[in-house]
């Protein structure tokens, strides 16, 4: 067995990690191993059935779908090519982590247009190609966007505008 494409081959095995540790944490550690221990590690919720979900019913339902998705991923690595060097950039993954958190520090005080417009750019300028114009209407879009769901649809208590603004259409 080869592996053709090393970026596949760890994808596949951090999934497949990440899958069976929200199965384990939802259900609990099986009894094989608390008996080695003597003590029950993390004890779990309760499964339910698909009429009556339990409180573990979605994690692990989504925990086993991400580790099916690493197999396949997995399995993909061996029979087909990938890139041999791996570059990895520093940038992007620095801008979007700082756009989060200017997001979530900038809801309250200005509201959810304007941090969502904050967001979309500060994210946009980590990437490679940074265009102001197609910037713009896609910070216009996901305002938007936000608004008719997050305020409208599910009425969310997020604000709109600033608190310092006193006339504010979307309430």
């Amino acid at each position: 067995m080869k592996i053709k494409s090393q970026q596949d081959w760890w994808a596949g095995w951090m999934f497949i990690g990440f899958g069976l540790f929200f199965i384990v944490a939802a259900i609990g550690t099986p009894e094989f191993i608390d008996k080695m221990v003597g003590t029950r590690l993390i004890p779990g919720y309760q499964m339910g059935s698909s009429v009556r979900m339990g409180p573990a019913y979605f994690p692990v339902v989504l925990g086993g779908m991400l580790a099916c998705l690493g197999l396949l991923v997995l399995l993909d690595s061996i029979i087909e090519e990938g890139p041999k060097v791996a570059k990895f950039h520093f940038r992007p993954l620095l801008f979007i982590a700082v756009s989060s958190l200017a997001f979530a520090y900038l809801l309250k005080p200005l509201g959810l247009v304007l941090a969502s417009i904050i967001l979309v750019f500060i994210s946009a300028y980590g990437g490679h190609e940074f265009k102001w114009k197609e910037v713009a209407i896609m910070s216009v879009v996901l305002v938007i966007f936000s608004v008719l769901v997050f305020v409208k649809g599910l009425s969310l208590p997020f604000p709109v505008c600033p608190g310092f603004i006193e006339i504010c259409p979307i309430r």
